[in-house]
């Protein structure tokens, strides 16, 4: 299934692939469990338990699941799904098939995770001008290789290349022509530009910002203004610019997990119990990309806006949950949770090294630190 929006503009530019798994963890466990397919899977903690949903299947996501939800909310929404607990080795091996593919095409390959990457393929090993051609080729070896699907997008930049992934899955195809852009972008809802989650999306509402073009209204100055630094990306973004090249060997500094409460939270048990959840998403983030830390830094913002960061270094570097909180618990000591009112969490792990001591692989990427 392709989606074209207009044949591809003369005017040279780059040709950037954004290729993405489709529900990578269930695929793979539907793929290997017969039994699985058809039916409603999630991939995470037991569904009583304080774990959250890593990947959950198309048949869960039509019940409202997605991932980083509490495993407890999505058996409220789905009593009928399969819960799986996370195999990450054998995740871990399959990422490395598709990597082959990315890296018979281009070298030019640089990962976001186990289940998606950016390609630049303006130049490529196949000698093939056409990049969607390349991307029907790349997503046809994958699911010959791997007996899994994946949707991609194409553009002349990674930010197009990364919404146009999302806007055609599962199994999809969605080209976006440098001619396009800016059409494609005048009716773009917010929510779908990476690294603008619930929070910030609340916070464009507030400024009248409800498609990317609503931010054309504004200079760049007073978009800095109102959203900090992410205020020149807004900028930039909403007329298409993204001269951010495809690095194969960045080198990832850190790996952080944080959220925004609705309501403060006001004693240190619920601040333990909300921690003891963002140990488990960043222990998801640390075992999908083979990664540990020697620095964990816990982050507190008080109900009156105050920001401290508290921060211990290990002899040891540490990946999992109990880990995490073996030090978050110890830090958390240092502040006044408990007496003061808290409106954001957060903990980051950094002096990050991989399984066997090497550093990893990292797209810095806009986040919302609220999403």
């Amino acid at each position: 299934m392709v989606t074209k929006t207009r044949p591809m503009s003369p005017t040279p530019s780059r040709k950037i692939l954004h290729v993405d798994m489709d529900a990578f963890y269930a695929a793979v466990e539907q793929r290997d469990r017969p039994e699985l397919r058809g039916k409603p899977v999630i991939v995470g903690g037991p569904p009583r338990s304080r774990g959250v949903v890593c990947t959950a299947s198309y048949e869960a996501r039509e019940f409202g699941v997605h991932s980083a939800m509490p495993s407890s909310q999505a058996y409220r929404k789905c009593p009928n799904a399969i819960f799986v607990p996370p195999d990450f080795s054998k995740y871990t091996t399959v990422s490395k098939q598709i990597r082959e593919v990315f890296h018979e095409v281009t070298d030019l390959v640089e990962p976001l995770s186990l289940d998606e990457a950016f390609l630049d393929v303006t130049s490529n090993k196949l000698d093939e001008p056409s990049a969607t051609r390349v991307a029907e080729e790349v997503r046809r070896r994958i699911e010959a290789r791997t007996q899994l699907t994946a949707s991609a997008g194409v553009a002349p930049n990674k930010f197009l290349a990364k919404v146009a992934s999302d806007m055609n899955k599962p199994d999809g195809l969605t080209v976006i022509a440098p001619g396009m852009i800016e059409d494609f972008l005048r009716d773009l809802p917010v929510r779908k530009i990476p690294g603008i989650g619930k929070v910030t999306e609340r916070h464009c509402g507030d400024q009248g910002i409800r498609v990317c073009s609503d931010f054309l209204r504004f200079e760049e100055v007073e978009l800095i203004r109102v959203f900090g630094k992410a205020g020149r990306w807004f900028f930039h973004l909403a007329r298409g610019h993204d001269p951010r090249p495809v690095v194969a060997d960045r080198v990832r500094k850190s790996a952080s997990v944080e959220d925004t409460y609705p309501r403060d939270l006001a004693t240190r048990k619920e601040a333990l119990e909300e921690l003891e959840r963002l140990a488990d998403l960043l222990e998801g983030r640390l075992l999908r990309s083979d990664t540990r830390g020697r620095t964990v830094t816990l982050k507190v913002k008080y109900g009156d806006f105050r920001l401290v960061t508290r921060s211990r270094t290990l002899e040891l570097p540490v990946q999992t949950r109990d880990g995490l909180m073996t030090e978050v618990r110890e830090l958390l000591d240092q502040t006044e949770v408990g007496k003061e009112p808290v409106r954001l969490l957060g903990i980051g792990v950094s002096n990050l090294v991989g399984e066997a001591g090497e550093e990893q692989l990292y797209l810095p990427f806009p986040t919302d630190p609220d999403a």
